[in-house]
Order: C-alpha cells, then structure tokens, then sequence
C-alpha cells in the first residue's frame, strides 16, 4: 500500500513537473507572440475571453496569461474590463489540460512511447538554438505529462482502499460537499488545478470514485485556485488585487453553478446518451469541466463593464500618478514594459506642458508645487527605463528606447529649469516687454497640448520646431532693445538683468519643448514600425 501510495505521489509528481517543464517552454518559445497577439486582439471582455481561452491553451499556464493582462492594465494599454474578460478566458482554456489527459494519456496510452521524445527534446534544449531550445523543452514537458500519467494511474489502481466512495458516504450533498473541499486542498497543496484533474481523472477511470464525486472534486479544483490568487494578490499592486479578487468571485460563482449542475447533468446524460457516463466516464467528466466553464464565462460577459466598475470600487486604484503602470513584474516582458515607459512618458510630457503654460501666464508669483510634483515620477521612469536591455538588433525596440530616452532627459531638464527658475519664468509672464514674445510662446504652449491630447505628435513636433525658431531670432533684437531700454534710463540693471533673464528662460524652454516633441514623435514611430513588426 505504501509502495503504490509513493508511486502515485511519484506520478502525480512528475506530471507537475512535466507542466512546469512544458510551460517553460512554450513561454520561452512563443510567449511574446502570444502576448503580443493577446494585447492586440483583446477589444471589448468577449475578445478578451477568446484571446484568454487561446492563450491559456497554447501556453497550458492561466497564470501567465494572468499577469500579462494585469501588466497590459497597469500600463494602460488594455482596460480592466478587456482584461477581465482574458481572465475569465484563462479559466475555460485550462479545461484543455482534461481533454490531454483524456484524449492522448488514457486512450492512446502514450506513456512509454513518449520516452525516446523526452531524450529527443532534452538534446534540443542542450545543444539546440534559442527556438530549438526552448521547443525541446516543450517537448521534453509534453513527454514528461504522460509519464507522469501512466505512473499516476498504476499507483491509483492499487491505492483503492484510500479513495473509497464510502469514505464520503453515500453519493449526498454532504459528501459531495467534503469531496470539494478534499479538491480545494489537493489544488492549494500542488498550486495547480491541472495535475488535481488528472488525478481525478485517473482514479475515475479505476472505478475508484463516481461519476458525481469525480465532479466534485473537480469543481474545488477549480475553487482552489481562488486560494493561490488571493494569496498572489497579497501586497500587489492594484492591478494584481483587483486581478485576484475578480478570480476568487467569479470562481466561487462558477463553483456553486457547477455544484448545482451535478444532477441535472447526470440526468441529462443519462436520458440523451444512456451509456455515456456508464462508458465513458472521463470524456464526460472533462465536458462537464468544460461546459460549466463556458455557461459562467457566458453568464459573467454581458455585465462585465458592471463588474469591473464594482471591482474597482472595492479596490481603488492607490498606485502613483504617472508611474503606476510601470511594476516590476512587467520587465519580464521586456516590449510591455517600453509600450508602459510610453505611456508613462506621454503623461509626464502632457502634465509638464501644462505646467510651463501655468508659469509663463501666471501675473503672480506661482505656486511651484506641480513642478516640484513631477520630479519624482520622473527619477522613477529613468529607474524604471535603466532596467530595459534592448541591443541594435532588436530594431525597433531600440529606436523607440532611445528616442524615451531622450525624450526623459529633456523632460528633467525642462522641469529642473521651471523649478528653479521662477523668477525668469514670472517676469516672463509680467513684462510689456515681452508681450509678443510671451503671446508666441503662450499660443504655442496652449496648441501643443491639444495636439497632444489627440496624439498629433508630427503637427506638435512641426509647431514646436517653428516656435523655437522664432523665439531665438527675437533673442538679438530683445537684448538690443533691453539696452537701449538701460540706456535711456527707462530700465535700472536689476529690471535690465531680470527682462535678460526672462528671453533666456524662453529660450531654454521652446528649446526643450522643440526637442521633447521631436524625440517623442520618433518614439511613436517606431512603436508603430515594432507593432507592424518592422525591425
């Protein structure tokens, strides 16, 4: 009993190591791909459910299709109710471990033959190129699934007296409910729903445990897995809490669906198919699986945009201005984590104009706290944009990186200046003198921040130029007449020194602004050459 119970636990073992093997893998082989096509497909939560299923499904990892949706949200580049609907989607694509298991591991019986594979992928992954690599470690994990597999199945066999249905009594709501809650743990225990399944899978076709009890295991599985969410969504950000309290209602939700569903289940079955449960146990266990899956997935869509607001009720958004998107897990995808550095760039740009619009207007002293507000973010984008290794090879990456680069740093310059230089800035704002001069920078100023807000960075970086232009063909002719000003006793040499000061100060300014918009604009074009996937 001892040796069977070890060589269940053996199996059960390897199984969970073939999928972690096998996730690996895939996500080293095509997880950018999927990813990106996740973000890029994902419009409204119905496309978001569909691009979640399919991802989930490619990459056998709900977790990963998880976090890269909580990362697209964080840096703004997908709403939570887009990504509400990926997580949804990421719960019915793991039912397509059940069909492997089903489908490949019990009727074809492919635990022995998958051994020469398992050597096959591991010599791709020693001596093989990046992709050969990571397919090789794919398929070594694929391998490794049904071993794991075939082990588990002779330990269950022999392991009966454990899993007696008597155990749990008769097949009563009581016992259903105990067999849940076993499932709920087993699934906590393994920190995976997909290796419960298997096992609930392979003592089901021993004839260890019904049907019914079978199906309720499954379903604390899948409640199971409320647990490790909640417990990841522990001191997360915003999107990762909210993430997890999503998980842990609309699995709860599904949980009690499914549990309701057990009889009228049976019963339908029974009548349309009157040997389908009697015959084939497990392909009606992983369709149950999957179609309470899907019936809450399509219950939950149609108020998802209801939902995300209440979510998000209960869980406000506490994360800083400007920087919030940019978490750390997201380096691990190293394009989301620039497309983030994008976003977080364009907001700071767009706050600092409408900053240096608030100085040059001003006809008092202003209150510098806006300035001063926007230091901070700004040191944490250059932290965060210090972290993201991009080469030349990379092409596009490359390009829009340096062109946020240069971007920031004229953006800490620029506020460095308006922070320190207010005197300039105000006298700028006040003085006949510069009235003209104070009307072109103003006028400019104001349009660059609508041309922003609609994203027209080829207008701002045209308009920008233009002015800068301008400004620093006025800067001779204003000395000039400042002097002359001097000459005549009309100015004394502080106002003389303070007016001097004032054209520098616009100047520096139209300057930065000149090339903010420029460097910008290169970085929204190459953004587009990399989604287009120009290199």
């Amino acid at each position: 009993m001892v040796a069977a119970l070890v060589q269940a636990l053996g199996g059960l073992g390897i199984f969970l190591m073939g999928m972690v093997v096998m996730t690996q893998g895939l996500r080293e082989l095509a997880g950018d791909a999927m990813r990106e096509a996740l973000m890029r497909f994902t419009r409204s939560p119905t496309s978001g459910a569909i691009s979640g299923t399919l991802t989930t499904a490619l990459l056998q990892s709900s977790s990963a299709t998880t976090v890269a949706a909580v990362g697209f949200v964080s840096a703004g580049l997908m709403s939570f109710s887009q990504a509400l609907g990926v997580i949804f989607g990421a719960n019915l694509g793991t039912t397509i471990t059940g069909w492997l298991v089903v489908l490949l591991g019990f009727k074809l019986q492919l635990g022995e033959l998958v051994l020469p594979l398992i050597f096959a992928g591991v010599v791709m992954r020693l001596f093989g190129a990046r992709r050969w690599s990571a397919a090789g470690f794919a398929l070594a994990g694929f391998s490794l699934l049904f071993v794991g597999l075939a082990t588990l199945q002779e330990g269950v066999a022999d392991v009966g007296q454990l899993l007696d249905p008597q155990r749990f009594g008769d097949d009563s709501m009581s016992g259903r409910l105990k067999l849940l809650l076993l499932g709920m743990g087993v699934t906590v225990i393994t920190q995976s729903s997909s290796a419960g399944v298997a096992a609930a899978l392979s003592a089901l076709h021993a004839d260890l445990i019904q049907f019914e009890q079978a199906a309720a295991l499954i379903i604390g599985m899948d409640v199971g897995t409320t647990v490790t969410a909640a417990l990841a969504a522990v001191g997360g950000g915003t999107g990762a809490r909210r993430t997890g309290l999503s998980h842990v209602i609309f699995n709860v939700f599904t949980g009690v669906l499914a549990f309701a569903m057990i009889s009228p289940y049976v019963t339908v079955s029974s009548a349309l198919y009157p040997h389908f449960i009697g015959t084939q146990a497990e392909i009606a266990l992983v369709v149950f699986h999957s179609v309470f899956n899907l019936i809450g997935v399509a219950m939950v869509l149609p108020v998802a945009r209801p939902f995300a607001r209440f979510v998000e009720t209960v869980v406000p958004d506490k994360s800083p201005r400007f920087t919030g998107g940019l978490s750390s897990a997201l380096l691990e995808q190293p394009k989301q984590a620039l497309a983030a550095v994008h976003t977080a760039v364009r907001e700071e740009i767009y706050a600092l104009l409408g900053a240096v619009v608030e100085l040059a207007s001003s006809v008092a002293d202003v209150e510098q706290a806006t300035v001063s507000e926007l230091k901070r973010p700004l040191d944490d984008t250059q932290a965060y944009i210090d972290n993201l290794h991009f080469t030349e090879a990379t092409g596009a990456q490359w390009e829009q990186l340096v062109a946020l680069v240069h971007t920031l740093d004229h953006l800490q310059r620029l506020q460095g200046r308006c922070q320190e230089e207010s005197q300039p800035a105000s006298t700028a704002a006040t003085s006949t003198v510069l009235a003209r001069e104070r009307t072109l920078f103003l006028d400019t100023a104001r349009r660059l921040l609508v041309l922003i807000e609609n994203n027209h960075w080829a207008d701002a970086a045209q308009l920008a130029l233009n002015t800068e232009t301008e400004i620093r063909e006025r800067v001779e002719p204003l000395r000039t007449e400042i002097v002359h000003l001097l000459a005549r006793d009309e100015l004394n040499i502080p106002q003389a020194n303070r007016l001097l000061g004032a054209v520098r100060w616009m100047k520096r300014v139209s300057t930065h602004l000149a090339r903010i918009c420029h460097h910008y604009r290169e970085a929204v074009l190459a953004a587009g050459q990399s989604r287009q996937g120009g290199t």
